[in-house]
């Protein structure tokens, strides 16, 4: 088998797997294919197309946005809302260490 060959066969399990809705594990089974050949060939398209995932970096930092009609430092002081719905709030200067201590934990 030539290199054109395999690629051509290996573009069209990818666009087979694509359009059938199940993992490419179960796709692989499915076909009798060696799943890490599977994702090699998945990825070298999807960097051939320019389309390859892209992971974002993990910085430490969260974006910070201000609601419309609040002030911070006000009667209730900072609130603080996670991923996931989880809040904290009534965060001021005497207690924000508290915030760290909780995210900690989380």
């Amino acid at each position: 088998m030539t290199p054109t060959e395999r690629t051509r066969i290996w573009q069209q399990h990818i666009t087979d797997w694509q359009t059938c809705g199940v993992s490419g594990n179960a796709y692989c089974k499915q076909k009798s294919l060696v799943y890490h050949q599977f994702v090699y060939w998945r990825r070298k398209f999807a960097a051939a197309e320019g389309i390859q995932k892209q992971v974002p970096a993990t910085t430490g930092f969260a974006r910070v946005v201000s609601a419309p009609g609040t002030s911070i430092g006000g009667a209730e002081g900072l609130m603080v809302t996670l991923p996931g719905g989880v809040s904290v709030r009534g965060l001021h200067a005497g207690n924000i260490e508290l915030l760290g201590a909780v995210l900690r934990q989380l």
